[in-house]
């Protein structure tokens, strides 16, 4: 390794030729990209995306892409498409095919034997004149470009470029699809994205063991009963009606006390104190049909600082439980609140 590398000039030289690539790369695409679209639409199949080296890598992302946003999609290795794996494409199937040359031998090999089968070829190609691009339905050309390494050898620019088409077909078909951010959860339901889609705040709540109440017109006293009593770290005050008016939490708690010491008050007093008259009115709250995520940000972006424990009410403005921070970890979401 040469000690005269500027690694970070190299770096940057790689992203503006790759970024200036892509610039070209858009003004370049053509209605053969609608084409192509309409074609994937149109099958009642899968879309078979094959490849070879590192445009068999690039193949295998934008399969795995469509599968999951509802377009259905197999990758085929083409050198073990000829030996026997071409048993998986059927006559309702698409081929989406790629190779920079367009004379990829593995890659033409497929053509002749899906071609009898019936099935339409989409090819991702640098070479409009070649046998690829000359047997192929719909034609995405790719931009001629240099690759990024020092010696034009390296499939860098090319895959990059390869990679955005792809990413391109992706997201075109899932606005013709309408696909939701619900479907996507449907094909992610163990994930974090899932989680975030599908996971809402009275999933995480057990029922009255996680629904500390009291009056506002209790004491003190029974506030403090209720906070150790079912150990979430604060009780929820009603109304006469029994709609949430306000919340007191173990911080409430700490420095309610140290308020009071410093007027005096000694600790049996404070217990017959009115609980309305020490509680955070109007506090935060979250409906319990919201998505836990976003009751997560709530509590993450409380202003004038974060807060671990949120009332959840019904549509009637009536608690129905506590949501702790805590919880919400449990449930596999990150946060960025220490304690």
């Amino acid at each position: 390794m040469s000690d005269n590398t500027d690694f970070l000039a190299v770096g940057r030289d790689v992203l503006n030729l790759e970024s200036e690539a892509l610039i070209t790369q858009r003004d370049l695409l053509s209605e053969s990209f609608a084409v192509a679209c309409e074609l994937i639409l149109a099958c009642q199949g899968r879309v078979i995306v094959s490849g070879m080296g590192k445009s068999g890598h690039i193949a295998q992302k934008i399969a795995a892409s469509m599968t999951s946003t509802g377009t259905a999609a197999h990758f085929l290795h083409p050198a073990e498409g000829v030996h026997g794996d071409l048993g998986v494409v059927h006559r309702k199937d698409l081929l989406l095919v790629i190779s920079q040359s367009g004379e990829t031998q593995e890659i033409l090999d497929l053509l002749s034997p899906v071609k009898h089968i019936g099935v339409s070829v989409v090819c991702i190609t640098g070479n409009p004149n070649s046998t690829l691009a000359q047997e192929s339905d719909a034609v995405l050309l790719l931009a001629q470009a240099p690759e990024a390494d020092p010696h034009n050898l390296v499939p860098t620019t090319s895959t990059t470029l390869t990679l955005a088409i792809g990413d391109a077909l992706v997201v075109a078909l899932m606005h013709a699809r309408d696909f939701t951010p619900e479907d996507f959860a449907v094909f992610h339901p163990r994930g974090m994205l899932g989680k975030r889609l599908t996971l809402h705040v009275r999933d995480l709540l057990r029922g009255d063991e996680t629904n500390p109440m009291i009056s506002t017109e209790a004491t003190f006293g029974e506030a403090l009963e209720a906070i150790t009593k079912y150990k979430l770290g604060g009780t929820s005050l009603v109304d006469a009606d029994g709609k949430l008016a306000g919340i007191i939490t173990d911080g409430d708690v700490r420095r309610i006390f140290r308020r009071l010491a410093v007027m005096g008050t000694t600790i049996a007093d404070a217990t017959r104190l009115m609980a309305r008259e020490l509680m955070t009115a109007g506090p935060a709250f979250v409906q319990s049909s919201e998505l836990a995520y976003n009751a997560l940000k709530m509590m993450e972006n409380h202003q004038p600082r974060p807060i671990f424990l949120l009332p959840v009410v019904d549509t009637l403005n009536r608690p129905v439980g506590l949501l702790h921070l805590h919880d919400l970890v449990q449930a596999g979401f990150k946060t960025t609140v220490k304690g």
